[in-house]
């Protein structure tokens, strides 16, 4: 062979290579990762194309909506003129936005949040309906939440760290003109607005201690005096939604567990302060309820052990209406129009992602909004929820949902187990997007544990993780692969462990502690030693973080803490480790992930290593989150199943 045929060959072969792998976006940062074959990327593209849509806010005068969805990278807001109407995108931004409102009289112009390359130092902005121009409205560097629209539509209310990047103080903002008052100085990172008085002359306020802990106050905007509305209970605290005004103004609406397990929908007189509960029998969490603009009627949704559940209750009367058939599954965004007929709200199921859908009182008609797409994949042969329980090591009850893949796949299957943030959240009954291709394509069982700590199931179990009882939910985890070992049809032998935030934490705890009974582990953006952790997150953060995990200033609780520390442990992992962290994350630093992987390497066990520079507290852009996808799918493969890939 001539040299000018071997430069042919190796030229074409060249190209060949090149040609067959995906090139990672060029924020994205690896180590440890294998090239992603494009072959792999043209299998699951289809389980890359699901989309969502979630309403913002309807238009004050017409049955019009904002709603936020992905087009392209990132969710934006766009525009609904009718149920089923074209979705008409109105921000282009590379980062996600968060939220939007109408201006709510004339509805002129829109509010709308948005951070920087997922930091959540979150800013607010003006959108002109008439012009499409965009004006910033913050000073573009501190942390702006929440907020509220005055009753006359002419100022804002919401909450920002400007003052010492510590404190979540009281602003008030006049859109209009873009003028921004500090009215109230607070203490601590949990305050927020949660509504105006029908005269527009006070504010009610929540203040979030902990999930236990909760208080509301009246802020009297002239002599700017702040008024306790809940009691404080010293023997046991009480947790209190963030509340609304009744139309009158005498009495706050909220949902509370004060003398109950769960969070019973309550009205608060407010001169005697007396608590009443409107519906008082159930059993479960109210878990979301809006208010109609007339006071008449409210929607509130019940978290009955994972299903949400819509309910529409008469506020005279308090008698339950009828309420639309729905899939299982949750329900969420309650959103109530001023005509007070239409109430707005998300559905999703197991067989079909979040879509918008609105239920008019007088006709009984339901309205579906948006149809998001699914890749073209036909979700209604996505596998259904199972809720499953299993003894722990104390003979507490505790459960989880397991989805099973199609029954095409024979013999005990192996187990991805994904462990929920929080550590107050909760695993519910929905969507699994992505993790479908696990289930229809790999044959890969999926189960979501609630372990102790989860919210959903009384404030007693939501406790039982605090502090000094955290190796507890570890425990739980163990006795879920002992019950795993026991089954017929899921293979003990298989297991993959993978959870994100606490989650992560999770996983690395149960990877350093029980790395004898699973196969591989994924930490996505989790903390791996809650002293560093306390002391690296955000300062607004900081104090509301001690409560549940405990404070580290302690000399006891940090021996405890630095105990328990993955991160202290880590020569405990035998098994294959993948870490997925961003680098603007404000909750859990950069640091928490890489130091982990870093003495990983060293000692030699195999640990994969996904950093991406303009993401925060999770992948929200597309294109990074396909690659995370991509890269799973690879350490799934060799991993759990152990393919050559």
């Amino acid at each position: 062979m001539n040299n000018r045929a071997v430069s042919t060959v190796a030229l074409s072969l060249f190209f060949t290579t090149l040609l067959s792998a995906y090139a990672p976006p060029e924020t994205i940062h690896s180590q440890g990762i294998p090239e992603i074959p494009n072959p792999l990327i043209d299998q699951v593209n289809r389980y890359t194309e699901f989309r969502t849509a979630a309403i913002d806010s309807w238009h004050p005068s017409k049955k019009e909506m904002l709603i936020r969805t992905r087009f392209a990278d990132t969710q934006q807001v766009h525009h609904l003129k009718f149920p089923g109407s074209a979705r008409r995108q109105l921000t282009f931004f590379k980062d996600s936005i968060s939220d939007a409102s109408y201006q709510p009289s004339a509805g002129n112009w829109f509010i709308f949040k948005k951070d920087n390359g997922g930091d959540e130092n979150y800013q607010e902005y003006r959108y002109d309906i008439s012009t499409g121009d965009i004006t910033l409205l913050t000073d573009g560097s501190s942390r702006n939440t929440g907020g509220k629209w005055s009753h006359k539509g002419d100022q804002f209310a919401y909450e920002s760290n400007k003052r010492n990047k510590k404190d979540m103080d009281i602003y008030i903002m006049s859109p209009a003109n873009k003028k921004n008052e500090l009215v109230a100085e607070m203490e601590g990172g949990g305050w927020q607005v949660a509504d105006w008085s029908p005269d527009d002359k006070k504010l009610l306020l929540h203040h979030y201690v902990s999930i236990n802990e909760s208080y509301l106050y009246l802020y009297d905007l002239e002599t700017k005096k702040k008024t306790l509305l809940t009691e404080t209970v010293k023997e046991e605290p009480v947790s209190y939604s963030e509340g609304t005004f009744a139309p009158d103004g005498k009495g706050v609406y909220t949902a509370c567990d004060r003398d109950a397990e769960f969070l019973r929908l309550t009205y608060i007189d407010v001169s005697t302060h007396k608590h009443k509960y409107l519906v008082p029998d159930l059993k479960w969490d109210v878990s979301e309820y809006e208010l109609s603009d007339d006071g008449k009627n409210m929607a509130f949704v019940v978290n009955e052990d994972g299903i949400g559940k819509l309910h529409l209750l008469d506020t005279a009367t308090l008698k339950e209406k009828p309420v639309p058939q729905l899939p299982i599954g949750q329900v969420g965004d309650l959103h109530w129009h001023k005509n007070n007929e239409d109430l707005a709200f998300t559905v999703e199921s197991a067989q079909s992602p979040v879509d918008v859908y609105s239920y008019n009182l007088k006709s009984s008609k339901l309205d579906r909004w948006t149809e998001s797409e699914t890749g073209g994949l036909v979700t209604t042969n996505f596998s259904e929820p199972e809720l499953v329980k299993w003894k722990s090591f104390d003979g507490k009850t505790i459960s989880g949902i397991l989805y099973m893949p199609p029954k095409k796949f024979t013999g005990k299957r192996p187990v991805m187990m994904i462990i929920h943030g929080g550590p107050e959240g909760q695993s519910t009954a929905g969507f699994l997007g992505r993790l479908n291709y696990y289930l229809n394509e790999l044959g890969v069982a999926v189960i979501f544990p609630n372990v102790r700590g989860s919210t959903g199931y009384g404030k007693s179990f939501l406790k039982l993780d605090n502090g000094f009882l955290r190796e507890g939910s570890y425990k739980d985890i163990d006795a879920l692969i002992d019950w795993i070992a026991k089954s017929d049809k899921l293979d003990a032998g298989k297991i993959m462990v993978t959870g994100g935030s606490y989650g992560g934490f999770m996983t690395l705890a149960v990877a350093c502690n029980y790395s004898n009974k699973i196969k591989c582990a994924l930490d996505v953006v989790g903390p791996s030693n809650f002293v560093t952790f306390l002391e690296r997150t955000e300062a607004y953060r900081r104090d509301l973080r001690r409560v549940e995990y405990g404070d580290e200033r302690d000399p006891k609780m940090r021996e405890f803490l630095e105990k328990i520390a993955p991160r202290n442990k880590v020569d405990q992992i035998t098994v294959p480790l993948f870490v997925v962290q961003g680098k603007n994350d404000p909750r859990v630093p950069v640091q928490e992930s890489a130091d982990m992987v870093e003495v990983l390497q060293k000692k030699g066990t195999p640990a994969w290593y996904l950093m991406a520079e303009d993401e925060g507290h999770g992948f929200r852009k597309k294109k990074n989150s396909d690659y995370q996808f991509y890269a799973t799918i690879l350490f799934v493969k060799k991993y759990l199943l152990g393919e050559n890939t």
